[in-house]
């Protein structure tokens, strides 16, 4: 039988062997237990596991975002200094990225309910998960990582008409906690918020996450969920089973989508200029009632994303 001593020596070691890697740090399952959503990134937990995973998916993003990443994400990627060897340390990109933005990486313990999602974009912060991948399983990812989104995101916000589009994405939340609250039937206030919320989420996931860019230099990639993958990114420029279109605000508010697979069907803008005067008018649809009976389908909208806009609207 071991030794009290010994049973934490190997409990320590366990730890230390695991890190934070995503689904299995038990940092991040102790944050939940209390209820701790925005935390500190306790960078010394991470594991050699941990940086190696950082490495490979560094390593092997390298050439396709040069052959198909946007230039102002190139850009940003050199402004932010990441050392393509060890896992970011957020202290290191805010440092870099404040003074160009004002934005900065948020660390968070896990989902953030949409309308804080949304008000820490209209406060210039990104929630920002700590946990990777593990190095065995690159291409599998059952929730965003710290690769995803420092890797994928916060390149896009030293970009200043980039950022500006994310302040008014979330000042659009704002406007919608305070079109509800003025609804007093609890039942069309929740039908109507529900709509709202999901034509919100199809307008992010088909451009912040997945949009694409119509440049000088051909279609190119801005969006974080392609700029993260390594198999997505090439397949949604060269794959000829993807539809490509112009994007229009009434399709993409009308457009479900499926996270589990490679996306069939991308928009692309012609410059972030281009996707701000989009956020301009999503919130002057909202305003005119016209996201309060979007398709339905997916994505759904949960109680936790409800509750964080009636809370908001009080």
């Amino acid at each position: 039988m071991k030794s009290s001593s010994a049973a934490q020596k190997s409990e320590i070691q366990q730890k230390a062997k695991v890190g934070l890697t995503t689904s299995e740090a038990d940092f991040i399952e102790k944050a939940r237990e209390h209820c701790e959503l925005y935390i500190v990134q306790p960078y010394e937990l991470y594991s050699a596991e941990n940086h190696d995973a950082w490495r490979l998916l560094f390593a092997r993003m390298r050439d396709r975002w040069g052959k198909y990443a946007n230039e102002h994400f190139l850009k940003g990627v050199d402004s932010l200094c990441l050392d393509p060897n060890k896992v970011a340390r957020l202290d290191d990109v805010n440092k870099f990225l404040e003074p160009l933005t004002h934005f900065k990486a948020k660390p968070v313990s896990g989902y953030v309910p949409a309308f804080m999602f949304f008000d820490c974009l209209r406060n210039r912060e990104f929630p920002t998960t700590i946990t990777i991948r593990r190095s065995d399983k690159l291409d599998y990812l059952p929730e965003p990582d710290i690769f995803h989104d420092i890797a994928g995101h916060v390149p896009m916000h030293t970009d200043p008409a980039f950022a500006d589009a994310l302040v008014r994405f979330g000042d659009c939340a704002h406007t919608a906690a305070h079109i509800v609250s003025g609804i007093a039937d609890e039942h069309e206030k929740l039908q109507k918020l529900t709509s709202i919320i999901r034509a919100m989420a199809r307008f992010f996931w088909f451009t912040i996450e997945f949009g694409l860019m119509n440049t000088k230099d051909g279609m190119k990639v801005y969006g974080s969920g392609l700029l993260s993958s390594y198999g997505e990114i090439e397949h949604c420029i060269e794959s000829p089973d993807v539809q490509r279109y112009p994007i229009q605000l009434e399709w993409v508010i009308n457009q479900s989508f499926e996270i589990d697979h490679y996306q069939p069907l991308l928009f692309y803008v012609e410059n972030f200029s281009h996707l701000f005067d989009l956020v301009d008018e999503l919130e002057r649809w909202m305003k005119d009632g016209r996201l309060n009976n979007v398709a339905p389908g997916e994505p759904g909208v949960n109680e936790e994303d409800l509750r964080s806009f009636l809370g908001a609207s009080v």
